[in-house]
């Protein structure tokens, strides 16, 4: 049984990139401020069932032959390392996976941008191994007199200090592996350069979330603010749009606190009051392309759970906000949510007290609920795997998948001559064994062939998991949460 869907990808990509098109006819040259993630948008994915989580570089893929992309990086970003939180990787390496993703579809990434200079050593570094590469690399500083100051900003010595960036194509996509690296200044700049050499130039911007058509208490709404909640960022009414149209649309604070800046910076680099509204400057069409709203709804309300339960993970970790779980948790109660609402949570829990040990409970796709307890050879979530994939291909529990003759010789590796500290089996090191007994046991082979059958399933765990199970987990599709509360009281615990 598949799971259920509620949007239309393809629908989405074909009315998304006419739309952007439209603007683009516009303007002489377009700048459009694109948000999020281009490759692996999974939280739009987890709310909007049919999502493709790489819709985006499909979406420019449609339009390649217009476009080409300035990938944003700020100096600050670099310096801190800033980790991107879902792949675990900084923002710099992902400024290089990302150019060798999108050069494989053969998109067009003219320019790295290092925004916010101001002196930064690793800057530097980055971008002198950037152009041993041989790729174009600009660097902006810091605008005088932003965001007040709009005289200085559109001045020689505002946008003006800015290296123009030359661009050949109408499309400009300006992206970045994160927020806060500069993209809107990086659009505005360059808005005043071309109007200095005599082009049309425009703005847009496209974010996937909060959906301006959608009410602002919808699910899917919610779980946006659930998912920012230690950015504190809030959906709200865009007054400007309700103002101008008498329509109701959403928007988020931060996009509606800097518009009368961004509208006055418009006004004085294109002499015309372009946009009534930051809606307006939205290209967004996701909301049009829900096709099951009851779906979406369900998908959206355990989306805000999930963002709770990682959360309180952060917090208990010392890496959280706990300003941020209590603004989730009044997200929950918004909607009538209660961590019960996630239906792995109670067999996870129940199974590690009646075991003893730490336990793993997964939703297949047909409801069916499995549950799997850590043990001498392996962990919780092998275990749990395990399990899921003989009841999807009909093996009957008893029969074992992997000889305990193949895991205790990597146990007594891993524990003799490793060094490990806690030898168990994890989750990746089980799979990669039963890949090997694949070769030789029909039954091993039948169970691995379910394997992609667990793709969006949900699972809780009665103990924070390791990051490498969570990283397999991500792998694999699944949907994990965790109880805060650490699987042992050892300090070091990886």
């Amino acid at each position: 049984m598949a799971h259920k869907i509620g949007f239309d990808n393809e629908a989405y990509i074909r009315e998304q990139s006419s739309r952007i098109r439209g603007r683009v006819e516009k303007f002489d040259k377009l700048y459009l401020e694109f948000g999020g993630k281009l490759f692996d948008d999974l939280h739009a994915a987890r709310v909007l069932p049919g999502f493709d989580p790489n819709g985006k570089v499909k979406l420019l893929a449609e339009l390649k032959d217009q476009a080409e992309i300035i990938l944003c990086i700020s100096a600050k970003s670099i310096e801190q390392n800033k980790v991107r939180a879902d792949i675990g990787i900084t923002y710099d390496l992902d400024v290089l996976r990302l150019i060798d993703a999108l050069r494989k579809i053969d998109l067009y990434i003219s320019t790295v941008l290092i925004t916010q200079y101001t002196g930064e050593a690793a800057a530097d570094a980055f971008r002198k191994k950037l152009e041993m590469r041989g790729e174009r690399v600009y660097v902006h500083t810091l605008t005088k007199g932003y965001p007040s100051d709009v005289d200085m900003i559109v001045s020689e010595e505002g946008y003006g200090a800015n290296p123009y960036i030359e661009t050949t194509r109408p499309l400009v996509v300006v992206t970045a592996p994160g927020p806060g690296s500069g993209k809107l200044a990086t659009c505005l700049s360059q808005l005043y350069h071309e109007q200095q050499h005599g082009l049309k130039g425009g703005y847009a911007k496209y974010e996937t979330f909060p959906v301006w058509d959608l009410p602002l208490q919808h699910p899917v709404n919610v779980a946006y603010e659930a998912a920012t909640a230690d950015l504190k960022d809030v959906n709200m009414i865009d007054p400007f749009h309700l103002g101008a149209y008498g329509v109701t649309a959403v928007n988020y604070n931060r996009d509606v606190e800097i518009f009368p800046v961004v509208r006055a910076i418009l006004k004085r680099i294109t002499g015309a009051d372009i946009y009534k509204s930051p809606t307006d400057m939205g290209v967004n069409m996701i909301g049009r392309c829900i096709t099951d709203e009851a779906v979406v709804e369900q998908a959206a309300r355990q989306e805000i759970i999930r963002r709770w339960y990682k959360e309180r993970v952060a917090h208990t970790q010392g890496k959280g906000d706990a300003a941020a779980i209590k603004r989730i948790e009044f997200l929950m109660s918004s909607l009538d949510l209660h961590p019960s609402d996630r239906l792995v949570v109670e067999p996870a829990n129940q199974k590690a007290q009646s075991s003893g040990r730490s336990a793993v409970a997964i939703e297949l796709a047909d409801g069916k609920i499995i549950t799997g307890k850590s043990s001498e050879l392996m962990n919780d979530t092998a275990s749990v795997v395990l399990n899921s994939l003989k009841y999807l291909a009909g093996i009957q529990d008893e029969i074992l998948l992997i000889s305990p003759i193949v895991l205790e010789p990597i146990i007594r590796l891993k524990k003799e001559m490793l060094g490990s500290r806690y030898p168990v089996l994890k989750l990746e090191e089980v799979l990669q064994a039963l890949s090997i007994s694949a070769a030789t046991n029909p039954t091993a082979e039948l169970a691995l062939r379910h394997l992609p059958d667990l793709r969006n399933c949900d699972v809780h765990c009665s103990d924070i998991i390791t990051g490498d199970d969570a990283s397999t987990f991500l792998k694999l599709g699944i949907r994990y949460t965790c109880e805060p509360q650490f699987p042992t009281k050892d300090l070091y615990f990886h």
